[in-house]
């Protein structure tokens, strides 16, 4: 098939777009052209490279038609974040496009009432999670949504992927504490204690980023399963504050050290920034179920939480992006 991908050499369009050329098919990736791939590979010299400003070209609705005069059979679109884009590019494929696939993210829930979470909790008698509490969520939540009605009605085929916190070699990954900090790694590789805010039993869940292709992929894949469905991708497993620690610390030969504290203590220990997505991420208590996913398209992923954190951490050290007194044992 010709396949556009929609913000294809970002996190998971790096690794998807290989995926999809290995595959046989015929791909373009539309990206801003600001940057490379997270993957150097071979298969990249047979992708067709379109630049074009999304953010722009939607504000002068000339996007739109951009997708459309390349005659994909699928387009997959990594890079939506508001309905308003969504509901555009729906409007003009509609008719003229096989199957519109839209990254989502599990952001689309809020604070966890029932684990695992499942996909369609915003419509059962008993939600497993409140409603999303920031506009990056809400966004996320009505795009499904969108994208389901409009299949429904018998309009464009469509399927909405929602990765948990996507994991990778080239960037630094959601780390024990749900932030970005750096410093946590140095701690725990220093064996030092480490401060956590809460009780440490608060759940995060990853996935890494091919595990999130392959989900794309699948869903091609199994068009007519995958039609008018949603789907959490994420690892087999969700890890607690207080495993991750632990896990951690045995890739450096230490052993966990952790002191808990109150979430006004962590606040005044680190900065601004890094408390705010340790909230963000840690208030959430996400664990996800995969059973629709794995079911439906045969989503099966191959890294485990733990596995994918530790490639990254392991990029990063070799290419002196992370500074830790102890090198991995």
């Amino acid at each position: 098939m010709k396949i556009v991908v929609i913000g294809g050499s970002g996190h998971i369009g790096s690794f998807l777009v290989p995926r999809l050329v290995r595959a046989g098919h015929e791909v373009i990736a539309i990206s801003r052209g600001t940057g490379k791939s997270y993957t150097d590979v071979p298969e990249w010299q047979q992708v067709r490279m379109v630049s074009a400003d999304r953010q722009q070209e939607d504000r002068d609705g000339s996007f739109g038609d951009r997708v459309a005069k390349l005659g994909a059979d699928v387009v997959i679109d990594l890079i939506c974040f508001t309905l308003e884009s969504a509901t555009a590019l729906v409007e003009r494929l509609r008719g003229e496009t096989g199957h519109l696939l839209h990254c989502g993210s599990i952001w689309r829930y809020g604070v966890s009432l029932k684990l695992p979470l499942v996909e369609g909790a915003d419509s059962a008698p008993e939600p497993s999670a409140a409603e999303p509490v920031d506009e990056y969520g809400i966004q996320k939540r009505d795009i499904a949504r969108m994208l389901k009605e409009e299949t429904a009605s018998g309009g464009l085929a469509t399927t909405s992927i929602h990765p948990g916190h996507i994991v990778g070699p080239g960037w630094q990954p959601i780390g024990p504490l749900g932030n970005l900090d750096s410093g946590v790694w140095e701690t725990i590789a220093a064996g030092l204690p480490l401060r956590v805010p809460g009780s440490g039993t608060e759940l995060m869940h990853h996935v890494h980023a091919d595990d999130v292709a392959q989900a794309f992929e699948k869903a091609i894949l199994e068009r007519d399963a995958a039609a008018g469905e949603d789907f959490n991708i994420v690892a087999p497993t969700a890890l607690t504050v207080r495993g991750y620690v632990s896990i951690a610390a045995s890739w450096f030969g230490q052993e966990p050290r952790m002191e808990t504290v109150s979430w006004e203590e962590f606040r005044r220990s680190t900065t601004e920034e890094s408390a705010d997505i340790s909230w963000a991420h840690l208030s959430r208590n996400h664990c996800m179920s995969i059973h629709k996913a794995t079911s439906l398209i045969g989503y099966a992923p191959h890294y485990e939480p733990e596995q994918a954190v530790l490639e990254s951490v392991r990029w990063l050290i070799d290419n002196g992006q992370l500074n830790v007194p102890k090198l991995l044992v």
